[in-house]
């Protein structure tokens, strides 16, 4: 087969690794970046063979993760599809339901967009994880406007085939999982994938690790390939919401007095206040939260944000609010650098961002979820969006299916 580089988007069928216990929900989890330590604890203590125990072995600790999935692999709890094939995977919830396809995909290919910037730490922790366990853990999550055969295998599928797996998880998601194996319809999903392109919604650190591990090998092998969930997204439209900030050891208000020269700033008794205007506002905005009352920030001084952002950016770029955090109101306002260690993240709620500030004795800066049409514009034209920018869904629940090396 010819290399990634040359073949567009690829999705080729492997064999799967799936769990045969019985309580199968108890042994899934969230991603990996998405598990706080009391998520951890409530998981191990779900069931001795909880997934989390392989993606999350703890720093330096990557040859017990390697070990841990050969013994699970020996005894049974770990067991390898027979055939080859693609799976189709489907997520239900009281409001929604996404379906898509599980598969192997082809790094490298110019046809896999990337649309946020990583850092190095935790490309680092998932390489060493890779390396150890030879293994892909868990899928990323890519969108494409599909429309075409691959789209309707996966629906005809859903429809007419019983699953392979069928369970409801503690979070109230249903998830089901059918494999495809035939022949005639991998060929039909493989030439209808072939000219189109997919953005990576979720995993950037994960594939940025898939492109270091092929970097690693001067030969053709299974780390050419990346565990990948691909949705159409014209048939079952993404969520998309915010990751907002927590700045440790930053006083509330002291960020929202520094604030108040470049920024108009309104004072709320309510948090909830504050965050209804500002899901109303337009322009850039953000809430300032923690230890009394909240600040909503808007209509920042136009002449100090055009000097802030990058010249070399498009325009859509630089009116991201991300782009505005990263690049104005961190570092020109506040003097902070966007950093791991400087800023801490909280997806989706911000309740629990401001319960973090006040951990840290710290400011809660919670943000809009950005526009997937922005997102998409910005991807298309090479740009990347700072780190942490987008966290779409539903996303696809680690534990259902695993990729091993040495079963492809």
């Amino acid at each position: 087969m010819e290399s990634s580089e040359r073949a567009g988007l690829v999705l080729r069928p492997f064999h799967g690794v799936r769990f045969a216990v019985d309580d199968l929900p108890a042994v899934t989890s969230p991603p990996y970046d998405l598990i706080s330590p009391d998520d951890m604890r409530d998981l191990l203590a779900r069931h001795a063979n909880n997934v989390v125990r392989l993606i999350l072995p703890g720093t330096g600790h990557y040859g017990e993760a390697r070990e841990l999935l050969n013994e699970w692999l020996a005894s049974g709890v770990l067991r390898t599809d027979e055939l080859p094939g693609l799976y189709v995977y489907e997520q239900s919830g009281p409001r929604s339901v996404q379906r898509g396809l599980i598969g192997a995909l082809g790094v490298g290919s110019p046809s896999v967009l990337p649309h946020e910037n990583v850092m190095p730490g935790p490309v680092a922790d998932r390489l060493a994880l890779m390396r150890a366990t030879e293994a892909n853990l868990e899928p990323i999550f890519l969108l494409y406007e599909g429309g075409g055969s691959a789209s309707r295998l996966v629906d005809e599928v859903a429809a007419r085939r019983p699953p392979i797996a069928d369970l409801q998880t503690a979070d109230g998601m249903s998830h089901r999982l059918w494999a495809v194996t035939d022949p005639d319809e991998i060929a039909a999903v493989e030439e209808d994938l072939r000219d189109r392109q997919a953005l990576i919604a979720d995993g950037h650190h994960r594939y940025a690790t898939y492109e270091a591990l092929r970097a690693d090998h001067d030969g053709a092998g299974p780390w050419d390939y990346g565990l990948a969930f691909l949705v159409d997204s014209l048939a079952y439209p993404p969520e998309l919401r915010a990751i907002h900030r927590v700045i440790p050891g930053l006083p509330l208000e002291e960020a929202a007095a520094r604030a108040k020269g470049a920024w108009q700033v309104h004072e709320f008794s309510a948090l909830d206040e504050a965050l209804s205007e500002l899901a109303a506002t337009a322009g850039p905005a953000f809430v300032l939260a923690g230890d009394g009352a909240a600040h909503l920030l808007t209509d920042p001084d136009p002449m100090q944000l055009d000097h802030a952002l990058p010249a070399d950016h498009s325009e859509r770029w630089r009116s991201l609010d991300t782009a505005i955090l990263a690049m104005f109101l961190l570092p020109k306002v506040w003097g902070i650098e966007d950093s791991e260690e400087a800023v801490l993240v909280v997806h989706h709620d911000p309740h629990a961002a401001v319960r973090l500030a006040r951990q840290h004795s710290g400011t809660a800066v919670i943000l809009n979820p950005l526009n997937t049409v922005d997102v998409l514009a910005v991807a298309a034209q090479g740009e990347r969006v700072p780190r942490k920018s987008t966290s779409f869904g539903p996303k696809p629940r680690t534990g259902l299916v695993l990729r091993i090396f040495a079963e492809n």
